[in-house]
């Protein structure tokens, strides 16, 4: 009989203790289970220019979503995805896809595209012709003589009709890669920044947009074929590292980037050298 009433003892004992500490119990302390809270800050990077003051745009919309935005200006291409890629940013907006693909090659980096940010278009510009059907047998045509802008030139003239390259050179072509050119059109390789300078002295130049902008040329008038509005080099994207690329804070930046206050903010801003990509 006493044995049975120290057995009961020790069963109301322990149950009491169960109730206590959670024993027992397959649920487990709200503190270990509670979702960490949504960001409501985040630093996003761009290089000075057209790619930061939208950035400074769409961050005046994302707060009204409830996100602050803080900028961070960079002043070169390669400091950014680093930055991003160590953690330091949550998000960087300057490049197109070719760039981050080989920088994630080069680096062994993980980060992605969340969204499409500004076209900055190549084109060919001139102050003597109208349409690139104008341009006369033996015409000059100055093009960049740097590697990656030297080989985009001469791939945007192949889109005209002008010339034809070798097959399966891409963007690293040369004038070498020429096969075909019906109008013996004469090649000169300049400077990038040279290039608005001479379209005085040749009948056409293949100019970024960026120089474009700085030398206040006007597409609209000057520029007498751009690039195709889903051309690779073209699209600027918004990143992110691949595993963040779902986080609530960085779609809602996205949204605030691709609304119409920040479209209608790079109409009045730029005047069409730059445009919405998405």
């Amino acid at each position: 009989m006493k044995l049975k009433k120290i057995v009961l003892a020790a069963c109301a004992a322990f149950a009491a203790a169960a109730v206590l500490t959670g024993c027992g119990s397959s649920e487990k302390p709200a503190a270990s289970t509670a979702a960490a809270p949504a960001k409501t800050e985040i630093t996003v990077g761009a290089t000075a220019g057209p790619h930061a003051e939208v950035v400074e745009a769409a961050a005046k919309e994302a707060e009204k979503m409830g996100l602050k935005v803080n900028v961070k200006e960079f002043s070169d291409y390669i400091t950014p995805d680093q930055a991003l890629e160590d953690g330091d940013i949550d998000i960087a907006v300057y490049q197109h896809q070719p760039f981050l693909d080989n920088f994630n090659k080069q680096k062994g980096a993980h980060l992605v595209s969340i969204g499409k940010a500004i076209l900055m278009r190549m084109g060919i510009y001139s102050n003597k012709y109208k349409s690139v059907d104008e341009i006369p047998d033996g015409t000059v045509i100055a093009i960049p003589n740097d590697p990656t802008n030297g080989g985009r030139g001469l791939l945007l003239l192949q889109e005209t009709g002008l010339i034809k390259l070798k097959d399966g050179v891409g963007s690293k072509a040369t004038v070498t890669d020429v096969t075909e050119n019906p109008k013996h059109l004469q090649f000169q390789e300049l400077d990038a920044a040279q290039l608005p300078r001479s379209l005085d002295d040749v009948g056409a130049a293949v100019i970024t947009m960026n120089y474009v902008m700085s030398a206040g040329l006007d597409p609209k008038k000057q520029g007498i074929f751009l690039e195709p509005k889903d051309a690779p080099l073209a699209v600027m994207i918004i990143a992110a590292r691949e595993k963040d690329k779902d986080n609530p804070a960085y779609k809602t930046f996205v949204k605030a980037y691709q609304s119409d206050a920040v479209r209608q903010f790079i109409a009045d801003k730029y005047k069409g050298t730059i445009e919405p990509a998405f």
